[in-house]
């Protein structure tokens, strides 16, 4: 089976997304800044062009106006209304996030179509990790496909035929 893979960005560079590989998926997660409509379609042309998935984060709506592939709701989103977006289009997915069971059966509830899973490994921005046999054994807990997140790098990639997922996400394996 072919590994999905995602990458997370934080502006829109586009010699960050013309450098990607052709049918990877892009993330943009940017918190700080407000983003208007037209930067987004600009982008997902941009994207589309390069035969790249764009998803937007924590803005439905945004991304269905400007008819990305989908939204990814991070754990931290405790709305259970996403549904009521989806009516709208059949192939928009939607992606979330989750770091124990807990979160990972409230994104069940929320209805997402793939949940990341992180971190798997260290990352600097969290001291615990996963870890390969937590990974799987939370993976278990759900029929949704999982997306292994955080900490994955090139010297660690042996480890990840270890996992039970169906795509590898990351900033730093992306970006070096």
């Amino acid at each position: 089976m072919k590994t999905n893979l995602y990458t997370f960005i934080d502006d829109f560079n586009e010699k960050k997304i013309l450098s990607l590989k052709k049918n990877n998926s892009v993330i943009y997660r940017n918190y700080q800044k407000k983003l208007d409509l037209r930067t987004v379609i600009k982008f997902n042309k941009l994207c589309k062009k390069n035969r790249l998935k764009l998803y937007l984060a924590n803005n439905i709506k945004l991304a269905l106006q400007a008819n990305l592939d989908g939204a990814y709701i991070p754990s931290f989103n405790r709305s259970l209304n996403l549904n009521n977006y989806r009516n709208n289009r059949k192939n928009f997915t939607i992606l979330g996030s989750a770091h124990n069971i807990v979160e990972l059966k409230f994104k069940e509830k929320q209805g997402v179509d793939f949940i990341f899973l992180s971190p798997l490994f260290l990352t600097k921005n969290y001291q615990n990790n996963l870890g390969i046999i937590k990974f799987n054994l939370i993976s278990k807990e759900t029929k949704k496909p999982i997306i292994a997140l955080g900490g994955i790098r090139k010297n660690n990639l042996n480890k990840i035929k270890l996992i039970k997922a169906v795509g590898l996400s990351g900033i730093t394996l992306f970006n070096s």
